[in-house]
């Protein structure tokens, strides 16, 4: 069928146009057929995303050894990839809305199979960051397809609970899959082994999904606001940069007030060019509903603790120690197993006990988990590492299932493009952020403790506040006891930056479960 209207009845508003192919019309359970086996091919695109936000975490000491980025460089390498697809979603969201979600998430494939071979031969710490900006540009192609489509094509809030379980199993199963699939090409293989994993699963991404998709796009009404999409991402920009600046102990300086005062107005700006339009990018009455802004802010939070602290464990479980990049992916897997039980398991406990329980809930377990884990020191407790990773996947995911279930179900179908950029968009800022945040905590706690060591020379000890890693490599140059002094304490600062930092989270995710209370108590049914 053409895009024209001309003959036959009109779609309804916000119902996107569909070419499916004939061959699925058939038999009476043909419709769930497709809906399930379409979940399926979403799935699989969340996987290709989800293992490329983790996979480096257990490969930054590789990455530290044999690039020799600074501190700050070290930071954009992991940080620049949430950065930029969380900065570009409502853009390459509005896009697929036009052109066809379809085609642009085709074109995310093909874009993090080509970047993804460009980071795996990176010769230099600027390469590496440009690498992992244009996977974070695949990413933000790809992602906005996968909630908009789900929720199109699962109406029904309880078929819909059941689907967004399995899709966030599958984000847990990537998370798992990462640290895996890394510390074992690490094992073998140079660090940019963990790039080229994503090749195969694109191969195999780009011609499934070019057979199994129906193409889709929305509403067509007014200009597309390519201006306001540019505002959001730079404003986005200055933002998170100001932030990881005051990590540097550069907190007043030029070059970090003013990007992130910069980037804040970009964002003013944009809210209210929203407003005034007719036609926005991001329909920011959906905000007007508590339950739609809590969930949002909820996701953040969530997302804030957990990535800025695997990338923080991960270190500690190999610079502390001492365990291989293999051994510390398995370390790791207990959370996200438990995160992929929590996901299974999401629907019956959100009908059972509604919105409002199991988000707060999810965040004071996760809070409780948190505070568990400053029992790391500098001697390993394995199983008392394991009871508190299992208790921190758990109720993240329980977190995460509650607040984007009420999300997509607090936006009408009409609005399910705009609501799906808005809670991958806060799912992503929460990423950056949290590296950013929970990685400036870490380093102002840490910095002190190695500044001004006995007998190490003022320029060493300067070299040895950037990262546990640094300090290694210097304590290895120098000679006798005082490369000893500086080696233990390094070891003994990381974990009190450590220890300050699960504090702080904490906090935030205690934060998170005051701000659920805004929840609804049960489930009401979704707006068509």
């Amino acid at each position: 069928m053409s895009g024209t209207t001309t003959a036959g009845p009109r779609r309804p508003v916000g119902v996107p146009r569909q070419r499916l192919r004939p061959r699925r019309a058939e038999g009476p359970g043909a419709a769930s057929t497709s809906r399930w086996t379409v979940l399926v091919v979403l799935c699989v695109s969340l996987l290709l995303v989800a293992v490329d936000a983790t996979v480096l975490h257990v490969a930054v000491p590789a990455v530290t050894e044999d690039l020799r980025p600074g501190a700050i460089q070290l930071l954009w390498i992991v940080d620049v990839y949430p950065l930029v697809c969380a900065s570009l979603l409502i853009l390459f969201g509005t896009l697929g809305d036009r052109v066809g979600r379809r085609r642009v998430l085709l074109l995310g494939y093909a874009l993090f199979g080509v970047a993804s071979g460009l980071a795996a031969v990176a010769p230099t710490p600027e390469i590496l960051i440009a690498a992992r900006a244009l996977l974070g540009a695949g990413g933000a192609m790809i992602m906005p397809a996968t909630l908009s489509i789900l929720r199109q094509v699962f109406p029904d809030r309880r078929e819909r609970a059941l689907a967004i379980g399995v899709w966030s199993a599958v984000a847990a199963v990537g998370a798992a899959v990462g640290p895996l699939l890394g510390g074992f090409l690490l094992e073998h293989f140079w660090w940019g082994s963990v790039f080229l994993i994503n090749i195969p699963l694109m191969a195999v991404s780009l011609p499934v999904g070019r057979w199994l998709l129906p193409e889709s796009t929305g509403d067509h009404d007014g200009p597309w606001d390519v201006l306001g999409a540019l505002m959001a991402a730079f404003g986005l920009f200055g933002v998170v940069y100001g932030v990881k600046r005051v990590g540097g102990a550069e907190a007043l300086s030029l070059g970090t007030v003013v990007p992130a005062a910069v980037g804040a107005a970009l964002l003013v700006l944009f809210v209210r060019r929203q407003r005034r339009r007719a036609h926005p990018l991001v329909d920011l009455t959906l905000f007007a509903r508590p339950a739609f802004g809590t969930s949002v802010g909820c996701i953040v939070l969530a997302m804030l603790a957990l990535v800025g602290l695997e990338l923080i464990a991960a270190q500690y479980l190999q610079l502390v120690l001492g365990l291989t990049p293999l051994e510390t992916g398995l370390r790791l897997l207990p959370l996200t197993l438990a995160a992929m039980a929590a996901g299974l398991a999401g629907s019956r406990v959100l009908q059972r006990f509604g919105p409002r329980a199991m988000v707060s809930a999810g965040f004071v377990l996760t809070a409780m988990a948190v505070l568990s884990l400053t029992v790391m020191g500098a001697e390993d407790r394995p199983y008392a590492l394991i009871a508190g990773f299992v208790l921190l996947g758990f109720g993240l995911e329980t977190t995460l299932f509650g607040a984007y279930e009420s999300m997509l179900s607090e936006a009408p179908a009409r609005a399910a493009g705009g609501a799906a950029a808005i809670g991958e968009t806060s799912y992503q800022l929460g990423a950056g952020i949290g590296i950013a945040l929970l990685g400036s905590v870490m380093n102002a706690a840490y910095a002190p403790g190695v500044d001004a060591v006995p007998g190490v020379p003022s320029a060493a000890g300067l070299a040895a506040s950037h990262s546990l890693g640094e300090a290694y490599e210097v304590a290895a140059r120098l000679d006798g006891p005082a490369g000893a002094a500086l080696r233990v304490a390094a070891r003994d600062a990381f974990v009190h930056g450590l220890h300050v930092t699960l504090v702080v989270s904490a906090g935030l995710l205690a934060l998170g479960a005051v701000a659920a209370l805004r929840l609804p108590r049960g489930l009401e049914p979704a707006e068509g």
